[in-house]
């Protein structure tokens, strides 16, 4: 990802839509939830009922070559 993008995903508020976060990631929603339901999403989430966010922090660690 370029340094621009990057700090665009850093400006995000502090989680966001699995869609959003698999656009970022280059990947499409439907394989962002799978990862997310085996438990091998690269990125933290958040569980809020049926809903699951991404943790932006995270997403932009992940991002930047780190780890989640």
């Amino acid at each position: 990802m370029t340094t621009a993008a990057l700090e665009e995903v850093r400006s995000w508020p502090g989680t966001v839509s699995i869609q959003k976060a698999a656009s970022a990631l280059g990947i499409s929603r439907n394989q962002l939830s799978r990862l997310i339901r085996s438990g091998q999403s690269p990125v933290r989430t958040i569980e809020m009922g049926s809903h699951c966010r991404i943790v932006t922090a995270s997403l932009a660690r992940v991002l930047d070559g780190g780890e989640a």
